[in-house]
């Protein structure tokens, strides 16, 4: 996402500088989202910059937002980092709806039954599934007594270490085994280092590389060398500013300042460390650097690095045998562990402190080779038991210590009771409400009883459950109310039919046919044509048929849309073509399905704008966009591999008029000697993330197995409907119920079983005086 100023909450399009127009809209702004209003008259209100890439939230960062909303800065709670909530002291209550064992998948395949969610909720955040996601919400330990536990209740400690059936789950187990091996069986095949962009010999992107000439057969005593680079944008792009080089014992044996060739747009120095003044002197340039590399590097030697490709990319280098540890560490649906956290989760070392200025590199280098050499000696089942999926979403900050320490002595009955709550890593604020006084309300599936202890009730209906929360929620402050399908319809054995029925639709959405063309047409010059409309993901040519087509399957939803709407009739390599979707059962519906999309209140006020060059930068685009009326946030899709923008990008602004003419202004727009097209958006948040995780991803599951999986789902698919618009029903029921300025939160905390994981999905909003969420 391009980054943006910020000025008492609002964003600043980059490049707008001290501009007094942006600063006069953002007063207008304040005054009419309720800034100027009298005390009495003040409406809280929620802004958060979920949008594109920036649209994965963690259970703390969950936590952060509902501790704020439920405690406020008067019990030492402190504003969540990634979103705002203006005049917290006004929220009338905090509601949470969990959808339990439901997730972002499940959302997305009964969308159009999903009428009154995706109708009021503007923000919405892919939320990583947890093994005890009410914990997760909102902290550990609520007064659980030990013998609790027999009656389903496990206590902290035992939720960080996992069973030997969750054992087997584990991705890291499902790609290696449990046995030791030795680091060959670690070392990334070429097919891998072709799907994960590495710079390969022969590749046509990669003319002009270095090969290390380390060609010599690897053993599993071959030496391993840790490599990492610090990068800064230039007019060429990203260009190697750092090299360092550290070998298998750690020692430092390259750690070189870099003069990049073209002109240096942005330092980056919050990451890299550098600055202007320390390249001033620099006489080294890349070449110096690649014959030093190719020096210092052994015939058998192994790279290791974190995240390597963008490295060896920056390098322009070639090295056939590489371990990249966050792949090495793997995660569920192409999720990658940051360096950072696996330093500190596997190693115990702190880097990337944020009192340093920048990464240092020979540190990275350091560590990622350091978190091989533990693989390696430890094996995949020593690494699995340490439960990195757990650790992340319930990291130990000691809080609780924090808290403590910036309360004064002096202070309340209620803040000294506060000072007398266990120590815990994450404490469970519905303590602190019981104790100043305020009762938290959880109904469904566990409820709290009056001692603050949970209790399971597996027998309540979502209409009993809906009954008694409209009677009691308006007595709660902070209320939890989980909403459940039958177990029958929400099976973890049917997940995998329920993937691979969303992914097939996905991929025909994303499908369009053109022509017929003439026998001998230019396929190179269809391509150029059909790729003006977005990012080609294939592109094959049918002949099956009396007078050839061609098939492409974009990456993007807007993408395939546009090209239906306006290469429909045209005239491409000479004929005139008919351009469409496939015709399948599950495509009927597809017009619905994009006309909801377009008017989903998550796309309000953006569009999606195509037929970009690659090599214009963000800088590029802001100076080219900026005098766009109420322009908010660029945002520029990248591989969530490689790094690489794609030719395609969102503009998101302050009000839908303004994107309605921004519409008419671009299309037909040249850019650098590029004409641009562009639409309503239809997947520009979270979705268009989740849509590419989804593309990526292959099913596990052996053909006759899924068949017989998509068998059953298609025998309870209908009922399955009716239920969840029933449910979707009583939500909207629940909410508008609600009192105007009351936080409300829907979960749907994600699956993660044997059978497979699927993400999470939240939406969010505060309730203003006519129903939808203001934000």
């Amino acid at each position: 996402m391009a980054k943006a100023g910020c000025v008492n909450g609002y964003k600043r399009p980059a490049g707008a500088g001290e501009d007094a127009g942006w600063r006069q809209a953002a007063r207008k702004r304040r005054k009419t989202d309720g800034g100027g209003r009298g005390p009495e008259e003040k409406s809280s209100r929620l802004s958060a910059a979920l949008f594109g890439e920036d649209c994965e939230v963690s259970h703390d960062q969950l936590y952060e937002l509902l501790k704020y909303a439920a405690l406020g800065k008067c019990h030492n709670a402190t504003q969540p980092s990634w979103c705002r909530i203006y005049h917290q002291s006004h929220l009338a209550g905090v509601v949470v709806i969990v959808l339990h064992e439901m997730s972002q998948l499940h959302f997305y395949k009964f969308y159009l039954q999903f009428k009154h969610l995706r109708k009021v909720f503007r923000h919405r955040f892919t939320l990583t599934p947890s093994a005890n996601f009410l914990a997760s919400l909102y902290g550990e330990g609520a007064n659980l007594k030990p013998e609790n536990t027999a009656q389903g209740l496990t206590s902290t400690n035992s939720e960080c270490i996992p069973k030997s059936s969750d054992l087997q789950c584990d991705p890291i187990i499902q790609k290696y085994g449990e046995k030791k091996q030795g680091l060959t069986s670690y070392t990334l095949t070429l097919e891998e280092q072709k799907n994960n962009y590495y710079p390969i010999q022969g590749s046509p992107g990669c003319k002009g590389y270095i090969y290390t000439e380390c060609d010599q057969q690897r053993t599993d005593s071959s030496p391993l060398y840790g490599l990492d680079c610090e990068m800064c944008l230039t007019a060429k792009g990203n260009e190697v500013t750092r090299v360092s080089l550290v070998d298998a014992q750690g020692q430092c044996l390259l750690n070189e300042l870099v003069k990049p060739e073209g002109a240096v747009v942005n330092y980056r120095t919050r990451f890299s460390g550098i600055t202007k003044k320390m390249l001033l002197p620099v006489k080294t340039r890349l070449p110096d650097i690649q014959t030093r590399l190719k020096k210092l590097l052994p015939r058998d030697a192994v790279l290791v690095g974190h995240s390597l490709n963008a490295d060896l990319q920056a390098l322009e280098m070639i090295h056939p045998s590489v371990i990249d540890t966050s792949l090495l560490f793997a995660r569920n649906e192409g999720r990658r562990f940051k360096l950072k956290f696996l330093a500190k989760a596997v190693l115990g070392k702190e880097i990337q402190c944020e009192q340093k200025l920048g990464h240092d590199p020979a540190e990275d280098a350091r560590a990622a080779l350091e978190l091989a050499q533990f693989f390696i000696e430890q094996g995949p089942a020593k690494v699995a038991e340490l439960n990195l999926e757990k650790l992340l979403t319930t990291e130990k900050l000691a809080e609780v210590s924090q808290n403590k320490a910036a309360l004064q002595p002096q202070g309340c009955r209620a803040r000294k009771r506060l000072n007398e709550l266990p120590r815990l890593s994450k404490p469970c604020f519905l303590d602190c409400l019981q104790v100043t006084g305020q009762k938290p309300l959880l109904l469904g599936r566990q409820e709290l009883d009056s001692s603050g202890l949970r209790q399971s009730n597996l027998s309540t209906s979502n209409k009993q459950i809906l009954q008694r929360a409209l009677e009691d929620v308006p007595l709660s402050t902070f209320s939890i109310i989980q909403f459940s399908l039958d177990p029958e319809y929400i099976a973890s054995h049917l997940l995998a039919g329920l993937c691979e029925k969303v992914r097939s639709k996905l991929t025909d959405m994303l499908t369009i046919y053109a022509g017929p063309f003439e026998e001998s047409f230019c396929l190179k010059s269809v391509k150029k044509e059909f790729g003006r409309c977005g990012p080609i993901q294939s592109l094959t040519v049918v002949t099956e048929t009396c007078q050839p087509y061609v098939c492409i399957q974009y990456e993007v939803l807007e993408a395939a849309q546009l090209a239906v709407e306006s290469l429909n009739g045209a005239e491409v390599a000479g004929s005139c073509i008919k351009v469409q979707r496939p015709v399948t059962a599950a495509m009927l519906d597809c017009d619905v399905l994009i006309k909801e999309l377009e008017l989903d209140v998550e796309n309000e006020g953006v569009i999606y704008v195509a037929g970009l060059k690659k090599s214009l930068t963000e800088t590029d685009l802001q100076e080219e966009f900026s005098q766009l009326k109420d322009l908010e946030t660029l945002f520029l899709p990248k591989d969530l591999q490689s790094g690489k923008h794609r030719n395609c990008c969102f503009l998101k602004f302050q009000k839908s008029e303004s994107a309605v003419n921004a519409l008419e202004v671009i299309n037909g727009w040249t850019v650098k000697g590029s004409r641009l097209r562009s639409r309503n958006a239809l997947a520009s948040g979270h979705l268009w993330r989740w849509i590419w995780q989804m593309n990526c991803s292959n099913g596990k599951q052996g053909g006759n197995i899924l068949h017989e999986k998509m068998e059953q789902l298609s025998d309870s698919e209908q009922d399955l409907r009716k239920k969840v618009k029933k449910l979707d029903q009583h939500i909207k029921k629940l909410y508008r119920s609600l009192q105007s300025n009351t936080l409300c939160v829907v979960l749907f905390p994600g699956v993660n079983s044997t059978h497979g994981s699927q993400s999470g999905l939240g939406l969010m909003g505060i309730k203003d005086d006519g129903g939808r969420s203001a934000c």
